[in-house]
């Protein structure tokens, strides 16, 4: 099964990116995912099931703990197994 997930770290800073936005664009960027969009409101990042959760666990574990007052996301099934 393929998923993708699209997620925003807060509080937002327009000057510059907050540590717990930086942290997460870098666990997903870390992790073994087959694609990758990180942009100024949003990111996005597919792969498969196991991949993409583990990333989603560590990227909660670590904005959380980086500052994150909120974190917004959504996972899809997008590949083999979706509805």
């Amino acid at each position: 099964m393929r998923l993708r997930v699209e997620f925003t770290t807060e509080p937002f800073d327009l000057d510059e990116a907050p540590a717990h936005a930086v942290v997460a664009r870098e666990v997903v960027q870390a992790a073994d995912l087959d694609t990758v969009d990180v942009g100024p409101f949003g990111n996005t990042a597919e792969g498969g099931a196991d991949q993409v959760l583990t990333a989603v666990d560590a990227l909660l574990r670590q904005a959380l703990a980086t500052g994150a007052t909120r974190v917004s996301l959504q996972v899809n099934v997008i590949g083999e197994g979706a509805p």
